[in-house]
């Protein structure tokens, strides 16, 4: 997986951990110097943006930039490999509110953003985000909020506004949210709405300027302003305007923006300040949640002479706050009424403050709701052509977020929820994603007595309830011929499974054109809160030396998500009966993951050489080519077809001395070594190609069917290996038995290679031999 862009963490402002207490306040002291600028002339700001003409975006290109300016990294989601936009990890929050997973509907989500920004057919859309709980919506409003406000504090995303100063005129401070106690800075007032800074400009001087400002921009979204100064704005330029006319000044714009009066000022992006968040509890009138409210008060104090000043406004609706980069309406079905007022705001850019007031709005608007809004705005459909709610529904731009059908993220986000744990999983191959999602949980419980404990999940609990939400969330009605839900989650997960001794890829299967992958299922919070529950209740195991108790195992995990469902109102009588069949599957691949565990645990001291394997290997790729080998001596000889045979009898257990004309290898196990061996050998090499299509050094280990063949071992091994070892001894072996030894190291060897303790480690292996024992004989 490969990243790239900047790692904009924050890290790079240089906060060093140092133990004086004086550090922390000089590392406090340069981020707040870096992130604000000191207020300028209007004229330095339009230098400015000569220079750097993204500093003048409008709110649809400068989220935009904000999204890309994190760069992406490269993932596998339902079996395909996706870039991904690393704004939506939380880079600048630690990873915190990042969105796991539905990067396809993020893409499609940043692509609508481009499509706006360029004014490319789309800017009249409202976009809908959509989706059941706990699929990562209210995290990608956290996310916006959290990356917008960091991208704001660095040079490349620097957001500015006008703040205006009227005293100094003939009649004084008509500029006032009162009377204030006086001095240079008190007088001045920055727009509450967070007009952009060209706004002052007339409209056909604007429109010459800004043209010479996208000739100088190196993409090709050219910068907009379109609407004119905010009402409050407006006040503050026409009363200078009227007093420097009357002064018969022919400069007046000049005049009107001179320092004294105008400068832009430098902002970071925040909820209220560039972002608007109307929440579902919010209540008020539409035009309150939208715009704000007049202050009665204020309209008295001010004494406008019978008209509405608009300094006596509120500016705190949503669209008020969010207005020069982004509006969201959170829980819209809470909010149903204010959609259709909403309805023009993205194309015409314009709202009513007052029947003869209004204003100018440049925001990128965004609703985000569960689907009980669809049924909302389909309840007149069967009017058809008469549906009040038509006009709406076709300005609506809709995204549907899933369920994660993931293994690697699920768990990841089930880890998220369980700990503290924020950080991003990233790997360098899915082998290193695997052992993520095995590891097991150490948690500190405090229990009703007061007692705090610490328990274990076990290595795979976390992995069985993760693979458990998944399976209940995948369509079954596509399945291949030869596939069940366990194997559809592992190839959605790798890209890949593994059949025998080959690999198969996604693409060598044929699923439905249209699956529902991920549209219903077991949320992650249904999940969270079994295991929790779980945590905090005693275990029914004993053991006299180990504290058993302690221990969750997956088995214990599937049992209580199984058992659960009775009484979870949020499941269907259907969906519980659908469910449940589901969880043999889950219980049985979990198993054989905890078989195989014990079984490389017994047999890690048997394992092959990585020097041994590489041995044979080339020595079969010589047998095969009918070329020499270069021995330590630097001589050339021919390959050793003794060393071939015992690799292949003692090392593979696939033949025995039957297969063989004394060195001389028979037909299976000449088929073997070129189909086996040389044919994966040379397909792992041409799928780690170039782009010159040249191959680096092959790790044999890393060949799949390879893997296979020499990393893996079944009970055969272990009864050659071990010729007195019975596992029906395995819970308590008499003392001075193979099998006491065999038990020993294995324990120890599970805690070592796996991260078991000793407990989940005795517990697991029992778990095992329970089943082996059968049939053993």
């Amino acid at each position: 997986m490969s990243d790239s862009g900047r790692d904009r963490t924050g890290a790079d402002r240089g906060v060093d951990r140092g133990t004086d207490r004086s550090d922390f306040i000089d590392a406090a002291d340069r981020a707040l110097t870096e992130t604000y600028e000191e207020p300028m002339g209007i004229e330095e700001y339009v230098d400015r943006v000569f220079e750097r003409p993204e500093l003048a975006a409008h709110a649809s290109k400068y989220l935009l930039a904000a999204i890309e300016d994190a760069g992406t990294r490269t993932v596998i989601e339902e079996g395909e490999q996706k870039e991904r936009y690393r704004f939506f990890d939380d880079p600048h929050n630690d990873g915190e509110h990042a969105i796991l997973g539905n990067t396809e509907v993020l893409n499609a989500f940043v692509d609508d953003l481009r499509s706006i920004a360029a004014r490319r057919g789309k800017e009249e859309k409202i976009v809908w985000l959509e989706g059941p709980t706990a699929t990562g919506k209210s995290e990608l409003k956290r996310c916006l909020i959290n990356g917008l406000r960091e991208y704001s504090k660095t040079d490349a995303g620097r957001r500015y506004t006008l703040e205006w100063n009227v005293s100094g005129t003939e009649s004084g401070g008509g500029l006032t949210y009162g009377d204030g106690p006086g001095g240079d800075e008190d007088d001045w007032y920055v727009s509450p709405v967070q007009s952009h800074p060209l706004t002052v400009f007339p409209k056909e001087v604007r429109r010459d300027l800004l043209a010479a400002i996208n000739d100088r921009l190196d993409d090709h979204i050219d910068v907009r302003v379109d609407g004119d100064l905010d009402p409050f704005c407006r006040e503050a330029y026409d009363y200078l305007e009227e007093q420097y006319r009357r002064e018969g000044r022919e400069d007046l714009f000049s005049a009107i923006t001179d320092e004294r009066h105008l400068r832009v000022k430098n902002f970071v992006v925040d909820v209220g300040d560039g972002i608007g968040v109307l929440h579902s509890e919010d209540d008020g009138t539409p035009k309150e949640r939208l715009v704000g409210s007049w202050m009665h008060g204020m309209l008295r104090e001010l004494d406008s002479r019978g008209r509405k000043n608009p300094q006596a406004f509120s500016y705190d609706g949503v669209l008020s706050q969010g207005n020069g980069l982004l509006t969201l309406v959170e829980d819209a079905a809470q909010h149903a009424d204010l959609l259709r007022k909403l309805l023009n705001v993205p194309d015409e850019g314009h709202v009513k403050l007052d029947k003869g007031i209004g204003m100018d709005i440049d925001t990128q608007l965004i609703i985000i709701s569960n689907p009980d809004l669809e049924a909302q705005l389909n309840q007149h459909a069967d009017r058809a052509g008469q549906d009040p709610l038509k006009a709406l529904k076709r300005r609506l731009d809709k995204h549907e977020f899933n369920y994660l059908t993931n293994l690697s993220l699920e768990a990841e986000l089930l880890r998220r929820e369980l700990t503290n744990e924020t950080t991003v999983w990233t790997a360098d191959s899915y082998d290193e994603l695997a052992r993520k999602i095995r590891e097991p949980i150490h948690i500190s419980v405090r229990r009703d007595d007061g007692e705090v404990r610490s328990k274990e999940l076990a290595p795979h609990a976390v992995e069985a309830a993760a693979l458990y939400d998944v399976v209940t969330r995948l369509d079954a009605d596509d399945l291949p011929t030869g596939l069940d839900l366990v194997d559809k989650a592992a190839l959605f997960d790798a890209g890949f499974i593994s059949d025998g001794e080959e690999r198969r890829e996604k693409d060598d299967f044929e699923f439905g054109s249209d699956p529902r992958d991920g549209e219903h299922g077991i949320p992650v919070t249904y999940t969270r809160d079994v295991v929790a529950d779980l945590l905090h209740e005693p275990s029914e195991r004993h053991h006299p030396d180990l504290p058993v108790e302690d221990v969750l195992m997956p088995r214990d995990v599937l049992n209580g998500m199984a058992d659960g469902f009775v009484d979870a109102p949020v499941f269907a009588d259907a969906e519980r009966t659908e469910f449940e069949n589901r969880v043999v599957q889950v219980k049985n691949r979990i198993f054989s993951q905890q078989e195989e565990d014990v079984l490389a645990a017994i047999m890690r001291e048997k394992r092959v050489e990585e020097e041994t394997v590489e041995e044979y290997i080339e020595h079969v790729y010589a047998w095969t080519e009918s070329e020499q080998i270069e021995n330590e001596r630097g001589e050339y000889e021919e390959p050793d077809p003794l060393k071939m045979k015992v690799f292949e009898i003692e090392h593979l257990g696939r033949f025995d001395e039957s297969d063989y004309d004394g060195t001389d290898p028979g037909p299976a196990v000449r088929e073997f070594r070129t189909e086996k061996i040389i044919t994966a050998l040379n397909r792992h090499a041409w799928r780690n190609r170039d782009d010159e299509f040249r191959v680096a050094d092959v790790n044999v280990k890393e060949i799949p069917v390879i893997r296979t063949v020499l990393g893996s071992h079944d009970w055969d091994d272990v009864r050659r290996a071990f010729e007195d070892f019975d596992p029906r001894q395995w819970d308590d072996p008499p003392g001075g038995t193979e099998t006491a030894a065999v038990k020993a190291r294995a324990v120890r060897n599970l805690q070592e290679m796996f991260d078991y303790s000793e407990a989940s480690a005795e517990l697991t292996s029992r778990h095992v031999m329970s089943q082996v024992s059968y049939r053993w004989d």
